[in-house]
């Protein structure tokens, strides 16, 4: 049975995209090329430092008894979490987020695409957050609650502009203000759920949690490498992106040093 504590910490994350879609009843029609490749690089260098700092560190950390072999946990994981997000990307139909305002039209209509697009994205997010939680439930080392707090914060604050960025371009097609505020809502909602699963499976295999720990920091940065940092780095302001990127980085970095 979840207590209050991990209830709220699998849904803050889905407050942070659900407030970033709000941002559709505040801003003009369309975001700017500046301002999304700024939203975008925040966005990846907080799931960069999220992936080392909240996963990948606490799985090396969670398997030293292994010795030098402690590695291997690690390893393993974060490539099988590559192989998992490469194979969702290519069966799932879904538009890049490089083509989310201008792009090939299919047989799917193109909002949809556009959530399809976005909800893959929040899936390894939110079993990010989950394989935290299920660590410190079992209590195994090197896992935290303060650590646990401080990725889903840090993810819940680089859903914000994840939001806006997903109900902006379909305010700007032409769909009615509120009709994209629940599609960007709906977008985030995958992350407690997966979370949940997460949880669920993690706690029956408490053995493998250093496994599933870099399962998701590869799928996290899957999703960096594949489509966020071309984005903020193609055409104008690409240093705005990157100068965002970093600042996303260090604040997440702060955030898990701080709280964990």
């Amino acid at each position: 049975m979840l207590n209050s504590e991990v209830i709220m910490g699998l849904l803050i994350p889905f407050a942070g995209t659900s407030l970033g879609a709000a941002m559709v009843f505040l801003l003009s029609k369309q975001i700017s090329d500046g301002l999304q490749k700024v939203l975008t690089g925040f966005a990846a260098g907080v799931m960069v430092a999220a992936s080392f700092w909240s996963l990948l560190q606490p799985a090396i950390d969670s398997s030293e008894a292994m010795g030098k072999l402690s590695f291997i946990p690690a390893a393993v994981g974060f490539l099988v979490g590559i192989g998992f997000l490469l194979l969702l990307d290519e069966v799932t139909p879904h538009m890049h987020m490089d083509n989310m305002v201008e792009g090939p039209q299919s047989k799917l209509k193109r909002t949809t695409k556009l959530i399809l697009a976005v909800t893959l994205h929040n899936i390894p997010e939110g079993m990010a957050v989950g394989v935290v939680y299920a660590g410190w439930i079992a209590g195994h080392n090197g896992v935290s609650k303060a650590a646990a707090l401080a990725l889903a914060i840090g993810i819940a604050i680089q859903n914000f502009p994840e939001g806006a960025i997903v109900s902006m371009p379909l305010r700007a097609e032409g769909m009615p203000k509120a009709k994209t505020f629940w599609y960007g809502v709906m977008s985030g909602a995958v992350e407690p759920i997966a979370a949940f699963i997460t949880i669920l499976a993690a706690s029956a295999v408490v053995p493998v949690l250093p496994y599933l720990l870099a399962f998701a920091a590869g799928a996290m940065l899957y999703v960096v490498v594949e489509e966020l940092i071309p984005e903020m780095s193609e055409g104008k302001h690409s240093n705005a992106g990157t100068v965002a990127f970093s600042i996303g980085f260090v604040l997440m970095m702060i955030l898990d040093v701080a709280l964990g």
